[in-house]
Parts: C-alpha cells; structure tokens; sequence
C-alpha cells in the first residue's frame, strides 16, 4: 500500500478535501472541514476514527492498528502495508463516521457515497 493509494481512496470521497495544514508533508484529509484521515509525513501509516475506543482497541489488540499518536484514543493508526481491503473500508469508515457529524444542511449539499 502506498501513499498514492491512500489518496485516490480519499479523493474519491463526495466532499473530501486535502490539505497540509502542519507543513512538512503530512496529508490531511478532511470533510466539511472536519479530519477523517492523516498520513503522517514520517511514518508510512494512516490515522483514522473508529466508532470508540473498544473498537480502536480491538483493531489494537488484533494487530493490524496501533495507537494514533497526537489523536483521541478512538483514532488509530494503520501502516500502509495493510491489505488494501482493509485499509480502504477502515478510511471509508472513518470518512462516514465524521461526515455523519456535521451540520445537516452541510450533509445535504455533499453528493451521496
């Protein structure tokens, strides 16, 4: 799993938007100007939400996720080496549990997934 296909899997999301806001390379993905999905500009991992904490560390405990530094304890981190499958349904996942946060008229006006 590569960078390249973390981003044609956020992209690819009604809404979503990219962006650099801490410098130094890391890629932010936001919707409606709230984050869903973060690689970090040194390791070659993704932060995303999780529907809790339990869930975060059950994905902990079974291996493929670690803890997502910097992050609430229900984000968690996932290398870039994860099957695509899994990597693509934990950002898809994550982009719907925060687009399921905003503002009604906000969810309106962004194109159904």
């Amino acid at each position: 799993m590569t960078r390249k296909i973390v981003h044609d899997t956020c992209s690819a999301l009604p809404g979503a938007e990219w962006s650099d806001p801490w410098g130094g390379g890391h890629d932010c993905w936001k919707v409606g100007g709230k984050i869903f999905a973060v690689t970090g500009s040194v390791n070659a991992a993704v932060a995303v939400k999780t529907e809790g904490i339990d869930q975060a560390e059950m994905l902990i405990a079974a291996g493929p996720a670690r803890r997502a530094s910097y992050f609430h304890r229900s984000w968690v981190e996932l290398p870039l080496d994860t099957p695509a499958d899994e990597l693509q349904h934990r950002i898809r996942a994550s982009y719907g549990l925060i687009r399921a946060t905003l503002p009604k008229k906000v969810q309106a006006a962004l194109d159904p997934v």
